[in-house]
């Protein structure tokens, strides 16, 4: 199963990049603790030093769909500026938002169209003579390359094949951050409350979650004594 988030900070200061950069360092190391397989698809980075504006990451492995709803949602971090020393402001929001994956597709080799043509160019007499050259034609996208870098017609059809995968390959990935970024949107949804997670300090510390029982201990007794009476 795979899963796909960004960690992004909206359009927060640069306090906010701040907190992405370790919400991405602490989304990865407990990503790695529960033997979840990563990869980092975008990054941009913030305006200061050590920031991150936005993140996108892949999570795959046995409980990827847990992890991810255990980030997703609004993340705050309290504590000072590490910026702006005098700023009041001791509270900041940034959100993690999940993604859909997009389809990937295998390539076929009934997939790919070869065609020999005439190499062209300044390159003697001999040129135009022999069709060594090869295009290359991915018939489902239309994408194609040609190889004329050998007068092996055998050689510039596996070159042509080695370019073509990877002219597929950065149009996948390209693909993939035309997706990514049209989640930017996230941004504006950021919802200042009811926070996922918290952290604090330049530590950047986790804040436990401290349940006190003893309002509904007293509680209790109160209503035990009411039906007594």
């Amino acid at each position: 199963m795979e899963k796909i988030i960004q960690i992004t900070a909206g359009r927060g200061p640069a306090e906010c990049t701040w907190v992405v950069a370790q919400v991405l360092k602490k989304v990865l190391e407990e990503a790695q603790e529960q033997q979840l397989e990563t990869i980092l698809l975008q990054r941009e980075v913030g305006p200061e030093n050590g920031t991150v504006e936005t993140a996108s990451i892949s999570l795959k492995g046995k409980n990827a769909d847990q992890f991810v709803s255990s980030w997703v949602g609004t993340i705050q971090w309290i504590g000072q500026s590490q910026f702006r020393k005098m700023h009041k402001r001791k509270n900041w929001f940034i959100g993690i938002f999940e993604i859909e994956p997009q389809n990937k597709g295998s390539v076929s080799d009934n997939d790919i169209h070869y065609q020999a043509m005439r190499s062209s160019g300044v390159g003697g007499q001999h040129v135009n003579k022999v069709s060594s050259a090869i295009r290359a034609t991915h018939l489902p996208t239309g994408i194609a390359v040609v190889s004329m870098d050998s007068r092996s017609q055998h050689q510039n059809k596996k070159l042509a094949t080695e370019r073509l995968l990877k002219k597929l390959e950065d149009e996948a990935l390209q693909q993939l951050k035309n997706h990514v970024g049209k989640q930017w949107e996230n941004q504006l949804n950021i919802q200042r409350g009811n926070p996922v997670r918290v952290f604090t300090g330049t530590d950047f510390k986790k804040n436990k979650v401290e349940k006190s029982y003893k309002g509904i201990r007293q509680k209790l007794k109160n209503d035990l004594r009411n039906e007594n009476n």
